[in-house]
């Protein structure tokens, strides 16, 4: 077949994400492209041939090192070429393989099985390597990086939001423990569910019609066929593998795609220029803007949302291949298809993530301004983030009003321009009270400590620098343990 400049293809994923992403394209190469949706079936058929000998008794290794040799020789353009004629593209594959292998097991291709046998175990097959030689390595690389910035940055002040505003005090490395633990639970069953998905040698309806018509044992022949491909078989067929298999799969994987997006979300937001405490890292001759040379847009944050967008809708077709008629239709036979290009979409989209995380720079004199500092305009007061633990306090201290009392105090603070521990101050009784309820608890040692804590909102942060530790530790120990299984 003719060879083609990349610039000619038509999807992004073949020329410019070939390009600018190459280490991951030659990673999915080998079991995402037309060229391993070949091999893959060529390997199929002769797992079948392997397992017909071996049930018989005759699979020497002189014979496996033959039908070795006869795959090696096969390759897209011989099996597009005979397609023209058969237009069945199991077919030309077969009548390929036979002119390849020994002569006396010309007869064992693909004798039982029902072109779907093929497909769907190879299909398995090369997903599962997919999963687990490109995209869980690339999953375990970012994740580790997260793990990493969330530890570094455990006890980094940062002031939480909630409705895009000021909450309560939390640390920059508690913010990203949220998607190491979120990420990490869903590449441990990304993990799992690459193992479970399956194959079949159960012929044209699932009932092993043609196989019991060759063996005693149809499902042992089945097993035979599978175990050379490591896998097992669906334990129920139709023309089909169960398609939930390979369903739950893809919905895990979109899962951990929505989890990176919402990632770049918030990381993209923490670098508008009115909050700007994060930062990707940018390269010395990089351009943010075509018209506008001061800019440096988060650009890497922003094309993994767009990957996202680009590929997430594709679940909805995921769903549709769920259903067959009967025994089986040929309506998932394009769609299908396409589960190549959606899972290079979320490797590309890992990539960049992890290239975000390694150059993400982090501006404390902003997180400690944007801490300290109000709102202006927006209702928002100088240390207002401490009015909740004041209300607390208070409460706790008896005084059942406590919240109005608190808000009051906000209220007097944004008409009169004060700071919220100014504010606290100028209010008698209320002081008094946090005070001795801080001293009671051992949080300060009297009223001059107590006010103090109400300037440094630092210092009201919970369990965030203990969780994000925690939980950095945890996942970086699971992700080293599922490597190495």
């Amino acid at each position: 077949m003719e060879a083609r400049n990349i610039f000619r293809n038509i999807s992004p994923l073949d020329h410019r994400y070939s390009i600018s992403e190459k280490a991951v394209f030659d990673a999915l190469v080998p079991w995402l492209s037309e060229e391993a949706s070949v091999a893959a079936c060529v390997k199929a058929e002769l797992a079948l041939v392997a397992a017909h000998l071996s049930l018989r008794g005759g699979l020497t290794p002189e014979l496996r090192e033959a039908l070795d040799r006869a795959g090696a020789g096969i390759g897209p353009d011989d099996v597009y070429a005979e397609e023209e004629k058969t237009r069945h593209n199991i077919r030309a594959l077969v009548n390929v393989l036979k002119t390849r292998v020994p002569a006396g097991l010309a007869p064992l291709v693909h004798l039982g099985a029902t072109s779907v046998d093929i497909l769907d175990t190879s299909l398995a097959y090369r997903v599962r390597g997919a999963a687990r030689e490109a995209v869980l390595p690339l999953l375990r690389r970012l994740e580790i990086l997260l793990c990493d910035f969330a530890g570094r940055e455990a006890e980094t002040p940062q002031v939480g939001r909630t409705h895009g505003q000021h909450a309560v005090p939390i640390t920059v490395g508690f913010a990203m423990a949220e998607y190491v633990s979120r990420l990490g639970k869903s590449i441990l069953e990304i993990d799992r569910l690459s193992l479970t998905l399956r194959g079949k040698l159960a012929g044209a309806v699932g009932a092993y019609n043609a196989t019991s018509m060759i063996v005693r044992d149809p499902e042992e022949l089945e097993r035979r066929y599978l175990r050379e491909l490591g896998l097992e078989p669906s334990e129920h067929s139709t023309q089909l593998v169960e398609p939930e298999y390979l369903l739950r799969l893809l919905l895990e994987i979109n899962t951990a795609f929505g989890i990176i997006a919402n990632l770049a979300d918030d990381l993209r937001n923490l670098q508008r220029s009115e909050i700007g405490e994060l930062r990707e890292g940018f390269a010395p001759d990089q351009v943010g803007s075509s018209t506008m040379p001061q800019k440096r847009n988060p650009w890497n944050s922003e094309h993994v949302k767009s990957l996202w967008k680009a590929f997430m809708p594709r679940v909805t077709t995921f769903f549709m291949d769920q259903i067959s008629e009967h025994q089986r239709d040929l309506s998932n036979s394009a769609s299908q298809r396409f589960t190549a290009d959606y899972i290079a979409g979320f490797a590309l989209a890992v990539s960049r993530m992890i290239s975000v995380i390694e150059g993400l720079g982090v501006d404390r004199q902003r997180l400690s301004a944007n801490l300290r500092a109000g709102e202006p305009g927006r209702g928002g007061i100088p240390g207002g983030v401490l009015a909740e633990p004041a209300y607390i306090l208070l409460a706790e201290s008896g005084v059942s009003d406590a919240h109005e009392m608190i808000r009051r105090i906000t209220l007097r603070a944004e008409k009169e321009g004060l700071s919220f521990a100014a504010a606290l101050s100028g209010d008698e009784f209320v002081l008094g009270r946090i005070a001795e309820k801080m001293t009671e608890l051992g949080i300060v040692q009297n009223r001059a400590e107590a006010l103090s804590f109400f300037e440094q909102p630092e210092r009201y942060r919970g369990l965030a620098a203990e969780k994000a530790k925690e939980l950095s530790a945890k996942y970086r120990k699971l992700m080293t343990v599922s490597n190495e299984q």
